[in-house]
């Protein structure tokens, strides 16, 4: 039985991983932003950020596939919640409106 195939296959599984993990990130906090209200979108970036430090040292690879999972379904939840707050207008705080008047 030869094994020779088996380092280039984990590698490959941990960099494919690793891209899924990354890809997944940048989703979250992309579609966070779209939250028209700021205390939503502060909170979910918050979460989202601090959801993945939480568990950056995960080597599991189905504790990994569980943690993405719970992580798609995340994203689900922010796109729905997005499409329904902006059927509904929302008037910007005050801390909004200090950002955008200092750009």
């Amino acid at each position: 039985m030869s094994f020779g195939v088996l380092p280039n296959t984990v590698v490959n599984m941990a960099s494919s991983s690793r891209a899924q993990v990354l890809s997944l990130y940048r989703m979250l906090l992309r579609e966070s932003t779209k939250f028209p209200s700021y205390n939503y979108r502060t909170y979910a970036l918050r979460r989202v950020k601090d959801g993945f430090r939480e568990n950056i040292a995960v080597d599991n690879p189905k504790a990994l596939d569980v943690l993405l999972n719970q992580a798609r379904e995340s994203l689900a939840v922010i796109k729905r919640q997005v499409a329904i707050g902006q059927y509904y207008a929302t008037q910007k705080t005050v801390v909004e409106g200090q950002r955008n008047r200092n750009v």
